[in-house]
């Protein structure tokens, strides 16, 4: 488990873990057949970019608040299947695709702060994973919305 030392550290690693994002979102979206899908990857895409610009501003600026929330898990992800991504993915396994994209995400952040000995860097990474948690709840919303409710 990587150990940080500092919150650049943190920053740099997470504006890396968002590009990382990025790129996911647009290898996917360039190999969607369906254009629903596409378009779906390009906002996720688009979402990750805003993220990436926000850390780098929180980096430069060095301002890092978020409000002390908890976010609601609706646990539709933890029910669902895993899915491979492919380019012939319908809207349902690009939204589960994306559900467990963050839960992993989130999972990894809250780990890296059970291991931090820094408390401000403990609660950098702990901010983090609710940032994840609440792109998660925003893909279980959508998947409730639009695949549960049509079943």
């Amino acid at each position: 488990m990587k150990e940080f030392t500092n919150i650049n550290e943190i920053l740099d690693f997470a504006i890396g873990e968002e590009q990382a994002a990025v790129d996911f979102y647009m290898h996917l979206a360039a190999q969607s057949k369906h254009q629903q899908t596409k378009k779906v990857f390009t906002e996720y895409a688009e979402e990750e970019m805003r993220h990436k610009a926000y850390l780098l501003s929180v980096k430069e600026n060095g301002s890092f608040q978020l409000a002390d929330e908890r976010v609601k898990d609706l646990k539709i992800a933890e029910f669902l299947v895993d899915v491979k991504p492919s380019a012939s993915m319908s809207y349902e396994e690009a939204l589960i695709l994306a559900m467990k994209k963050e839960k992993a995400a989130f999972r990894m952040y809250t780990k890296l702060a059970e291991n931090a000995g820094d408390p401000s860097v403990k609660a950098t990474l702990l901010n983090l994973a609710q940032e994840e948690s609440k792109h998660k709840l925003r893909f279980e919303i959508e998947y409730d919305d639009y695949i549960l409710k049509e079943n």
